[in-house]
């Protein structure tokens, strides 16, 4: 399993791990199988998502932002309640099929974590391929 370790500075945008995804399939030696990739946060999340246009992520950070405000009313105590509800709808991991040793992505697709709670000092990922 590799884990990747990196601070974020904004507090919220959208990284694009696909390289980092790609790395671990070739290092695994798996040909055949499953590639999982997975954070443990609560507050961040993992997802496909169209990866050419720039402009399309922030479309999307906004459109969340619409949908789940910073300053809408919320029972939870804490501050941070927006980035709650805004990983909980993205998803904490994917699952990517492994085939001749390359993660089946889309053309148009990317492997994304979102930070909806930054900047953060450290933040995780989890990617584990097993073979199939």
């Amino acid at each position: 399993m590799k884990t990747m370790k990196f601070p974020t500075s904004h507090k919220t945008q959208l990284i694009d791990i696909s390289n980092e995804v790609n790395e671990a399939v070739i290092t695994s030696g798996i040909k055949d199988g499953i590639c999982v990739v997975f954070t443990p946060h609560t507050t961040a999340s993992i997802f496909m998502f169209e990866n050419q246009d720039p402009a399309l992520r922030r479309d999307l950070l906004d459109a969340l932002n619409r949908v789940i405000p910073l300053d809408g009313k919320y029972l939870h105590k804490g501050e941070n309640a927006a980035a709650h509800l805004k990983s909980s709808r993205m998803g904490n991991s994917v699952s990517i099929p492994v085939v001749n040793a390359k993660p089946l992505i889309g053309k148009w697709q990317g492997v994304f974590f979102g930070e909806f709670d930054g900047p953060r000092q450290e933040r995780e990922v989890y990617i584990q391929v097993i073979a199939g």
